[in-house]
């Protein structure tokens, strides 16, 4: 129980730290002042520019790829121990102790969680699913909301794991609180739209 609660500890920590700000804050930059104000990887980009962007991408990819593919590959956690490790990290970013218990919106998080446990495998569906629902569609949340359900859809065919599938419900819990803006507007409407 101990390694549990420590692993699930630094999973959160880990998905914690705010590297969009700090970037942001190197170039002089505060993400927070720009587009929705979110700290996370678009206002980045926003902000600082192609390089900040594609390393705070990275990085928030990464926070949340590394402890969680630690625990569950190398450590060979599994099963009901592993729900709490997986979903700290997006917790973390939402909710992080270095903002003020605020943050992002937990998107480039969450895809690092399915790189922690399924490597490419969830990632290869959900990142062109998420493009082109957001081509098609310019909102944000409802793009989110037809990825995920593409997300379940696959697991349900190829990956029908009990774990997997509770991750993907608090995921998208955590996604669709963090976009409900963006889900009260039409889908094909984007949520810039509401202020016009």
């Amino acid at each position: 129980m101990f390694d549990v609660i420590l692993w699930t500890g630094l999973s959160y920590l880990s998905g914690s730290l705010p590297f969009a700000v700090w970037l942001g804050n190197l170039k002089g930059k505060d993400v927070r002042s720009v587009g929705d104000r979110n700290p996370g990887t678009i206002n980045a980009f926003r902000a600082g520019g192609v390089w900040i962007g594609l390393a705070v991408l990275l990085l928030d990819v990464s926070k949340a790829a590394a402890p969680i593919g630690l625990a569950y590959y190398q450590f060979g956690w599994r099963g009901v121990q592993m729900l709490p490790i997986a979903i700290a990290p997006m917790l973390g970013h939402a909710y992080s102790p270095f903002l003020g218990f605020k943050g992002g919106k937990a998107i480039a998080t969450s895809f690092g969680v399915w790189i922690g446990l399924t490597l490419w495998k969830v990632p290869l569906v959900a990142v062109p699913s998420l493009t082109l629902f957001y081509l098609w569609l310019r909102n944000s949340g409802w793009s989110l909301l037809f990825t995920l359900l593409t997300i379940g859809l696959y697991l349900g065919i190829f990956l029908p794991d009990g774990m997997l599938f509770m991750v993907l419900a608090f995921q998208s819990a955590l996604l669709l609180w963090k976009h409900r803006q963006d889900l009260r507007q039409l889908p094909w409407r984007k949520p810039t739209d509401i202020h016009r």
